[in-house]
């Protein structure tokens, strides 16, 4: 018996048939754009590997811009601390001309202009921004860093100690050229001067700290604990005569701000075997560091985070060091000021004609001020260079996604094209010849 087929059901077959053929026209439309890959259906094993792709150079690039952000802001700091450099440069120099005994009056007018106008430039230079954002303020970058007062400040006085003194009275013997190490400055009721270590509480006199220690170091003293400790009657004598007494459980932050400005004025001294010694105080301009000591951290490379390393700014702790009223001992946080501070004293000294002090402090404040700038803008040089290392490694990686996406999802396009002609040539049959064979109904609809 034959079985007959209905037109219904032939028009059915040709529309799904017709409706393939456009369906493949339409995907093959789609690969115009280079992709051979729109959505899962398309390839799955190969979708899946383009959005591995596609995910990391998503991360590269935010890399990459990561990178540039931060090494346009390392580039305009080491810009601005390459300045201050020079400033400090100039300062050291100008110390070491006003340490010169045969300087006359108008040498030290000179000299002290010179030196206030770098100060005041640092001041102005160190606050410099790029985009509404302050370079040296920390994570406080929308706000001022530094303020200069008007007034002038009664400062607690401190002794540098130069290299020889330094490593008798604070056994270091290494070149501590980027640390300052001090004692503090009292006088008696009859004016004469005393150096106190914050440390130890030890107060000794001037003339020992000056000169008299060096007797020790005939006595294989090479130092005041190797000095306490001997019992050698000779070496013990030498001690009573520089060793005064001692202040137990003194602390810096009882007395002084980590700016050196006395805390209250009333509390201004200390006592040492029933005798009272008194702060030795200086007027001169106190510089303020109103940023914070936490960095800005650009991530450059996935993984573990570094901070040291992906850091992209400094603050004031890091340019200008710490002294004897904010070191780690004195109790007082980082003023984020000290070498400025201690420079603004340097120019006090000069115009007061102190050839003394110029020559014995204020030669070693300079150069330590100096060293422990370089040392820092060292430091983001460095950390600018890591940064285009690793920018030249993204942009290789980058080259090697881009790479792997296109061999994954790249269409050939004359291969493309070629099957595009086809399938569009077999679909303009198809609906001729449709329109043939079909009802003449469906054939118009068509």
């Amino acid at each position: 018996m034959g079985v007959r087929i209905g037109s219904a059901h032939f028009m059915y077959n040709y529309q799904v048939a017709l409706n393939n053929a456009y369906e493949k026209q339409t995907k093959l439309f789609e690969q115009a754009d280079g992709s051979s890959l729109h959505r899962a259906s398309d390839n799955p094993m190969d979708y899946s590997k383009l959005l591995r792709y596609t995910v990391s150079d998503n991360e590269n690039e935010q890399y990459r811009e990561n990178i540039k952000t931060a090494t346009a802001w390392m580039h305009n700091s080491d810009s601005v601390m390459v300045h201050m450099t020079e400033i400090m440069q100039t300062l050291k120099e100008k110390s070491v001309d006003a340490a010169n005994s045969t300087n006359v009056d108008d040498d030290y007018d000179a000299i002290y202009k010179e030196l206030n106008a770098c100060m005041q430039e640092m001041v102005s230079v160190v606050n410099t921004q790029v985009n509404d954002r302050y370079l040296f303020a920390g994570q406080m970058d929308l706000t001022p860093p530094f303020t200069l007062s008007v007034d002038l400040y009664e400062r607690g006085q401190a002794k540098s100690l130069d290299t020889n003194q330094a490593a008798f009275f604070k056994g270091t013997d290494a070149d501590f050229n980027t640390d300052l190490f001090q004692l503090l400055t009292l006088r008696d009721e009859n004016n004469e001067i005393y150096y106190l270590d914050t440390d130890s509480g030890n107060l000794f006199k001037r003339s020992f700290v000056d000169q008299g220690y060096k007797e020790f170091m005939h006595r294989d003293c090479r130092t005041i604990d190797d000095a306490l400790a001997s019992t050698d009657t000779a070496v013990q004598n030498l001690v009573s005569e520089g060793l005064v007494g001692t202040n137990d459980g003194f602390k810096v932050s009882n007395y002084f701000n980590n700016q050196g400005l006395l805390k209250d004025s009333a509390n201004n001294s200390i006592t040492v075997n029933n005798k009272t010694y008194t702060f030795q105080t200086y007027p001169q301009n106190i510089v303020t560091y109103n940023g914070d000591e936490n960095l800005i951290s650009m991530v450059k490379l996935n993984g573990a985070t570094d901070p040291a390393s992906d850091s992209v700014n400094t603050t004031g702790a890091r340019m200008f060091g710490r002294d004897i009223f904010d070191n780690g001992t004195s109790g007082n946080e980082p003023s984020g000021t000290a070498m400025l501070n201690e420079l603004f004293g340097l120019c006090e000294k000069v115009k007061a004609r102190d050839v003394h002090w110029m020559s014995s402090d204020g030669v070693t404040i300079a150069d330590v001020a100096h060293a422990t700038l370089v040392v820092e803008e060292t430091r983001v040089g460095a950390r600018q260079q890591l940064y285009s290392s690793v920018e030249t490694m993204l942009n290789t990686q980058a080259d090697n996604i881009t790479e792997d996406i296109t061999n994954v999802s790249g269409a050939d396009i004359a291969k493309l094209a070629t099957k595009l002609m086809q399938m569009t040539t077999l679909y303009n049959m198809s609906l001729s010849i449709g329109g043939r064979i079909l009802p003449q109904s469906l054939a118009d609809y068509l």
